[in-house]
């Protein structure tokens, strides 16, 4: 750990309860007005309420009154005996004094998510926060300010405004700089499939942020994999040692914001940091072994292929699918990310056609099942097949489960009732789990106007059934064998090291 680091933690005796700030048994709310509208605190509150969350919510507001069902203290002290947390959403003038009368009730930390500190740019903005980085110097953490706050699905506390996101836990970890960022990766994991451990918007970051906080991730036995967005870093040596030790322990997929000029003037503006150049930032990201993606869909996409398939390399893979034009992008992709296609040998190849149906297919590798109507049945006997072959780490599976809705039409049946794909996960499953070689499903999903949106739900719910089985699903080949190829280097340069 950096000097940086290891002086903030030297305040607090070394240690920082991270136990009591993600799953915290009583949180003040401060802030919250009894006249209800659409501030911070009350959004918070009812979320924290409509997800779920498992400890006491204590609102705090000098008016008092009550909202939602929740008496409002006037002030902190009335807090019968001490808080464990709190979210603070008052005007910045008033977050010195909110903060010091949760350090002196005992809180592990806080969120601050009112913004107007550093990042305004003006001399009382610098002032503000200079006065929280004391008050945490004193004795509490404090993760913002100008930040979303902390979803931790394990204890139901919510990002703003987080109501709706999901109580299932899962292995992978988010820090970010963006609130926005932080509620998107969330909302976007929660259809693809991603689950998540802990996400931390931490803004400004004042005190609790990126090095310290990959540090804590590291020997987190919840987090599996840790993201990142990152506009600019506090302490370039602390981070540069905290990446790289967390990097060696887990995959650590880094999105950066304001590598061109333009980004750079807007992450100035957001909050306050400075961008740094793109040549600097990508020897950094190689060097430590993180990967480095252009977009939140690659890093969700990264990290569900790293939360879903075995930590190691794929050199070969078999990829199959109803159509030639698919194979051919298949193994385009595959070889733009020093991926192979190993041709079969002619025995395998007759195996294979005697079960592909006429005419149309084809028994190479790709393996072309010649339409999208192929029986899930049979589709397991051809990924069994393939997983014969020594050279084939992992599998491919293209399935156009679109086209049913043609068929749908023609017969006045309701697509979902006639797509076959919960009897498709369970046989794509089976067959990973048999040969011991993964599935990786493509699912493309092309007919997205008003029309179909039977279609979009159908698509929804068969993702849905593969990613519960440990199947991951990408949109496009190309996101497949990209998401792939991350995996292949994060491990193939691990193992080399």
């Amino acid at each position: 750990m950096g000097a940086r680091a290891q002086a903030r933690l030297a305040s607090f005796g070394g240690v920082t309860d991270f136990e009591r700030i993600f799953h915290p048994r009583r949180m003040a709310l401060v802030g919250v007005s009894s006249e209800g509208g659409a501030g911070f605190a009350n959004g918070m509150l009812l979320a924290c309420r409509a997800i779920g969350f498992s400890g006491e919510i204590l609102a705090v507001n000098p008016k008092g009154g009550s909202f939602a069902g929740h008496t409002i203290f006037r002030s902190l002290d009335e807090i019968p005996g001490e808080i464990d947390f709190a979210v603070i959403a008052v005007p910045a003038p008033a977050v010195p004094a909110a903060l010091e009368a949760c350090r002196r009730k005992g809180a592990a930390g806080a969120e601050v998510l009112t913004a107007g500190f550093t990042e305004t740019g003006t001399p009382e903005g610098r002032a503000l926060e200079q006065q929280i980085r004391e008050i945490a110097a004193r004795g509490i953490r404090v993760v913002g300010p100008n930040c979303f706050g902390i979803y931790c699905p394990a204890s139901g506390l919510t990002l703003l405004p987080g109501a709706d996101l999901s109580r299932e836990s899962g292995p992978v970890a988010f820090l970010s700089q963006s609130g926005g960022m932080s509620i998107d990766l969330a909302h976007l994991g929660g259809w693809m499939g991603l689950r998540f451990s802990k996400v931390v918007s931490f803004g400004n970051g004042a005190d609790l942020r990126e090095a310290e906080l990959l540090h804590y991730l590291a020997d987190d036995p919840e987090t599996g994999v840790i993201a990142m967005y990152v506009e600019g870093v506090a302490d370039g040596g602390d981070f540069f040692q905290a990446i790289r030790a967390a990097a060696a322990r887990k995959p650590v997929v880094v999105l950066k914001g304001g590598l061109s000029e333009a980004g750079g003037r807007a992450v100035v503006g957001h909050t306050a940091s400075m961008g740094g150049s793109r040549a600097i930032w990508s020897g950094v990201l190689r060097q430590v072994n993180a990967t480095s993606v252009a977009s939140l869909e690659e890093l969700a996409q990264a990290c569900l292929a790293f939360s879903h398939l075995p930590a190691r390399v794929f050199r070969g893979i078999c990829a199959v699918g109803g159509g030639g034009a698919l194979g051919a992008a298949a193994g385009d992709a595959a070889e733009a990310y020093g991926i192979r296609l190993p041709a079969f040998a002619s025995d395998l190849r007759a195996r294979l056609e005697a079960i592909l149906p006429r005419p149309g297919s084809s028994a190479g590798n790709p393996v072309d099942v010649a339409n999208p109507f192929v029986p899930p049945a049979v589709l397991g006997q051809v990924l069994r097949l393939a997983a014969e072959d020594d050279r084939v780490d992992l599998q491919v599976l293209i399935s156009l489960l679109y086209h049913y809705k043609s068929q749908a039409r023609a017969i006045g049946a309701a697509v979902a009732d006639i797509t076959p794909f919960a009897e498709l996960a369970e046989t794509v499953a089976a067959a990973a789990a048999d040969t011991g070689k993964p599935v990786v499903m493509v699912l493309p999903d092309l007919m997205r106007g008003p029309e179909n949106l039977d279609l979009a739900a159908m698509m929804a719910r068969a993702r849905e059934e593969f990613t519960r089985r440990g199947v991951p699903v990408f949109g496009a080949v190309g996101q497949a064998l990209r998401a792939i190829g991350h995996v292949n280097a994060y491990y193939g340069r691990r193992r080399a090291r």
